[in-house]
């Protein structure tokens, strides 16, 4: 009798919603920005009788039912002018401009749906940081350009890799435990010039969103951090040319609709000029005796983007992008050539069943080079390594109903690497070796959301990570949770727990980014590393939603963490896998953060205090270290100030401690075949034994808008390293002599990389 009243029941709630569909449409359209027409993504579109709406995707699209008498619905975004209109029975899809707030309110808002101060507490999502470009490019450059992942490493619980560089370290991690995704494709070097800058070119980008904590079920294959990157959709609209003319480098972007409301082409390129002038000295000064040439340096990168709207419940996206970083020097005897960079290709569908669920398909490639030419009289040698991605990822979202969400999906990665490549070649001799090595790695996840009430919300998920080669394979479950709770309106808590597993391992000599990086998979006796983190914090937003607070603390255990061992050979080595030692770490710290979104002046002020361990066997005799990127306390202060409605103010300050590094305890003396000649050889005792000095810089930046007929344009005027503070960048060993001219003795002396550099831009759009 029980089993009838149940299916009764589902037959009666079926044919109830079967009687409403038929009183429903599907109301659709594309919110846009009124002056750059732009889309915007995340923007709330609801009917105002009801409580149901949709969220833009990132396309800026929407689509929403509603019942035959509603008459009106409403547009939202954070930042800009609500917008209400009313329905008409001749118009099936609706183009919406929205006008920025600021327009009216002669303010600076430089915020998006998913970043409002109420926002951010509301999100069940914690170790959230999301940057917009627009926000990013009020801030002061170096030498004028404007560099996304320098802006993530004025975030909490994010460092630096060292003075100008564009790597970064969050919680306690190293550089290769954070996954870098673009539109789907990972990336495994994103610096030019060896690390000062990042290979994201801001006219290419949209946003970019780094999770430190609580991983979505969808992300894995590393154990820090997820920073991923979303690019900019071309518009099919409107001709929309930019770009910028810099002192370093120029940038051109072209956004060229084909077929309107259908079919768009975005392209976007930048060039380095730096070895335009270097041979124009070498040219000027070849006959002057004893001249020395200048190394040629240069880097260029390049980004499409092709969208397609098949129809309304179909799309089709391609991406792709193509960088090259170039270092040439050719003198009397000596020549060396290096060449290094990334390629990406991604082909994205995506179809929408209805408002509620939606699937994409995407199928991208990616791979990272480098390779290092040199030659000397007779003699030429080379080294390199390579490593190319092919995969497949597939993604679900079903919204069941305003309490429960899911997602869930899956993805397959073929990697290829090459690993120790090297050449001699010499008049009798040419010597030739690497390792080559096939991996697959696969990874399948299921995401639920549940608002249990107002109060209340869990987001709970679970990821299997599959590893597979000739030698070993490797199977493992990644359960995430994350849980937020309101205290009231305005303030909520919210904790969350990620397991990671990491099976690809970057073995380079140097915590920098440098081109030399070679990344190494797991196999028979190399296994993946481990992380576990739990996160603890208190979210509020106050001052009428102006201002945002909060404070985080976590704990990470690092399992099975890899290093190298002393005197380990790196290069042209053919059993690289020997070189590998295993151990453990943890690291752990508190994060405080403070931001103002709306007004004159915006910025934030952020703090970091936190520790991180390695500790290896066969390392520093077994005894617990730090490792290099640990600094005890980090500080940033950021703040934007609009002047006038053409003119911005805008400055950073940063403070950290001084990176660790390991430096020689003593010297022993070595016989060499010649006679009386004895050399010092360094005794390195303990690993990373050495800190540096504290290191803090100001950085300033001045935007000028200019009065144009079509378009916008500006000049804008940098200053990096405001007061020439000489923050140490790395140490070696200078010998003292005495009176006799003999060496006795060697002191460790620090050098420092930038002292003030001004710089001026031009950038325009039309």
């Amino acid at each position: 009798m029980r089993l009838k009243k149940i299916s009764f029941s589902i037959i009666l709630t079926v044919f109830a919603n079967f009687v409403n569909a038929q009183n429903t449409t599907i109301l659709k359209g594309k919110v846009i920005d009124k002056g750059s027409k732009t889309a915007l993504t995340g923007a709330s579109v609801s009917i105002p009788e009801k409580k149901s709406g949709a969220i833009t995707n990132k396309l800026g699209e929407f689509e929403i039912s509603v019942s035959e008498n509603t008459t009106r619905f409403r547009v939202a975004h954070i930042g800009y002018r609500d917008t209400t209109l009313i329905i008409s029975n001749n118009n099936s899809y609706y183009t919406i401009a929205l006008v920025p707030a600021y327009k009216s309110l002669d303010e600076v808002q430089i915020v998006s749906g998913k970043d409002g101060p109420k926002e951010k507490v509301n999100n069940v999502q914690m170790g959230v940081d999301r940057i917009l470009m627009a926000e990013a490019k009020l801030l002061p450059a170096i030498l004028g350009e404007v560099d996304i992942l320098k802006v993530l490493q004025l975030k909490p619980g994010v460092k630096s890799g060292g003075e100008g560089t564009a790597g970064f370290f969050v919680r306690g991690g190293s550089n290769d435990q954070n996954l870098i995704l673009v539109e789907h494709a990972p990336v495994y070097n994103p610096s030019h010039l060896f690390g000062f800058f990042s290979v994201f070119n801001s006219d290419a980008i949209s946003n970019v969103t780094l999770y430190k904590s609580g991983f979505p079920s969808q992300y894995g294959g590393r154990l820090s951090s997820v920073l991923d990157v979303e690019m900019r959709k071309g518009q099919a609209d409107s001709l929309e040319i930019q770009g910028g003319i810099g002192l370093l480098a120029s940038r051109l972007t072209i956004n060229l609709p084909i077929k309107k409301r259908k079919l768009s082409l975005l392209v976007s390129g930048r060039r380095t000029y730096a070895d335009l002038i270097t041979n124009s000295i070498n040219q000027l000064n070849k006959n002057t005796k004893d001249y020395t040439p200048i190394p040629a340096y240069y880097f260029y990168d390049f980004n499409c983007a092709l969208d397609y709207k098949i129809n309304d419940k179909n799309k089709l996206s391609l991406n792709g992008y193509f960088g090259n970083d170039l270092f040439r020097f050719k003198g009397d005897n000596f020549g060396a050539n290096l060449l290094w960079g990334n390629r990406s290709a991604s082909l994205e569908w995506t179809h929408y069943f209805n408002d509620r669920m939606n699937v994409s398909t995407a199928y991208f490639t990616s791979g990272y080079l480098y390779r290092i030419n040199t030659t000397f009289s007779e003699l030429s040698s080379s080294i390199g390594s390579r490593i190319w991605d092919q995969g497949l990822v597939n993604n679900w979202n079903y919204n069941i109903n305003e309490k429960h969400a899911l997602k869930f999906g899956a993805s397959a990665i073929y990697h290829r690497f090459t690993v120790g490549e090297y050449g001699i070649s010499a008049e009798f001799t040419d010597i030739k070796g690497g390792q080559k090595i096939e991996a697959g790695e696969f990874g399948a996840y299921l995401s639920h959301s549940w608002k249990i009430n107002k109060w209340a919300e869990l987001l709970s998920g679970i990821r299997n990570s599959t590893f597979n080669n000739k030698t070993k394979t490797f199977n493992n479950l990644e359960p995430r949770l994350a849980l937020k709770t309101s205290i009231n309106t305005n303030t909520t808590i919210k904790a969350s727990y990620a397991r990671m597993y990491q099976y690809l391992h970057l073995v380079s000599s140097s915590a920098a980014s440098l081109p030399t990086d070679v990344w190494y998979p797991s196999e028979e006796g190399i296994r993946p590393q481990r992380s576990d983190q739990i996160s603890l914090g208190l979210h509020q937003s106050f001052g009428q939603n102006k201002f945002f607070a909060s404070i985080e603390g976590y704990y990470k255990w690092i399992d099975n963490a890899i290093d190298f061992r002393d005197g380990a050979q790196l290069f042209a080595n053919p059993n690289l896998s020997k070189e590998f030692v295993f151990g453990k770490g943890w690291a752990y710290g508190l994060e405080t953060y403070v931001e103002k979104k709306k007004g004159k002046t915006t910025g934030w002020i952020g703090y970091t205090l936190s520790w991180s361990w390695r500790q290896f066997d066969k390392i520093n005799f077994g005894i617990p270290f730090h490792p290099r990127f640990d600094r005890r306390h980090d500080i940033s202060i950021v703040i934007m100030h609009k002047l006038s409605k053409r003119l911005s103010l805008s400055g950073t300050w940063v403070f950290s401690t001084g990176n660790f590094a390991t430096i020689a305890g003593g010297r022993f003396g070595f016989q060499d075949f010649l006679p009386n000649q004895i050399d010092a050889i360094p005794d390195y005792v303990r690993r990373n034994d050495f800190q540096m000095p504290p290191t803090h810089r100001m950085d300033l930046g001045l935007v000028r808008k200019l009065k144009t007929k079509k378009g916008e344009s500006d000049i804008t005027i940098s200053l990096y390293n405001a007061y020439s503070r000489r923050n140490p960048f790395f140490v070696f060993y200078e010998g003292t002599e005495n009176d006799a001219g003999e060496t006795v003795g060697f002191k460790p002396t620090l050098v420092s990389l930038f002292p003030i550099l001004p710089a001026i831009t031009y950038n325009f759009k039309f």
